[in-house]
């Protein structure tokens, strides 16, 4: 008989994700914005240190906002932030509820 040799399982790499309820409040707000007329659409990165949600106005440029949940930086700053479309920080916050009223407080418009 032959003798069988298992193969090594690659390293499973962990990413940041948002979670469900996470989701939920992060899409309520990208569809009032979406209602208004002021985004267009979105896109979703899992990375090994962060996860990211990021708007845009228009397809194909780079993002209005970015919605950010860095989970090192939670005992710190806050795990979550909202960042403009230069990178600038609007908000940052251990609560998402409390990072994503920046965008209740203000009307954002896009300067041309």
């Amino acid at each position: 008989m032959g003798h069988v040799t298992p193969l090594k399982s690659p390293a499973k790499s962990l990413k940041v994700a948002f979670q469900r309820p996470e989701m939920s409040m992060i899409l309520d707000v990208y569809g009032k914005l979406v209602m208004t007329g002021q985004v267009k659409d979105y896109a979703i990165g899992m990375h090994k240190d962060q996860a990211v949600f990021a708007i845009f106005q228009r397809h194909a440029e780079n993002p209005t906002w970015s919605i950010v949940k860095t989970p090192s930086l939670a005992k710190l700053q806050g795990a979550f932030a909202v960042l403009g479309s230069q990178g600038q920080i609007l908000k940052r916050g251990r609560e998402l509820k409390q990072v994503l009223s920046v965008f209740e407080t203000r009307r954002f418009q896009v300067v041309k």
